[in-house]
């Protein structure tokens, strides 16, 4: 039996779309968005009661791909790319060569919240999608069928 995630399909492509805005203003690239949605699983938490139903996200294996998210910025300046509308801190393509060089780093913790609050912001919006389009109530019907 199919799970739910695999029944929202058209409304995540909608919501990917939708959501692009958000991904080039902030820190980081497409192809690092991409690294951070693999690490994420969402979650629908106490899906007996639609109402009470909240589309959560599990960040535990974030971390783990933070590492290769920075040595997709360290390949991108090394094409000449690094930093270039990638950067929400005004710091421009220089900034970015110099993180991607290990210089005036130290702003790890704030990359990784970051992504968590992009997460975030997507998951609210999916779940908005989802109630828009009548479809979250079957999402939580077929959740609270796989608990």
């Amino acid at each position: 039996m199919a799970d739910w995630k695999d029944r929202v399909v058209g409304e995540r492509m909608s919501v990917d779309d939708e959501f692009g805005e958000q991904v080039e203003a902030s820190s980081f690239s497409r192809q690092q968005w991409g690294l951070i949605m693999t690490a994420v699983n969402f979650r629908i938490e106490n899906p007996d009661d639609p109402e009470a139903a909240r589309l959560t996200v599990d960040t535990g294996k974030l971390p783990q791909v933070m590492p290769e998210i920075d040595n997709v910025e360290k390949q991108m300046a090394s094409m000449g790319a690094g930093g270039s509308g990638s950067t929400s801190s005004g710091e421009g393509f220089l900034g970015g060569v110099k993180r991607a060089l290990g210089f005036g780093g130290g702003d790890e913790d704030e990359r990784y919240e970051e992504a968590e609050t992009l997460v975030r912001e997507y998951a609210s919006l999916l779940q908005e999608r989802l109630e828009e389009n009548g479809r979250w109530a079957e999402a939580c019907r077929v959740a609270a069928s796989d608990e």
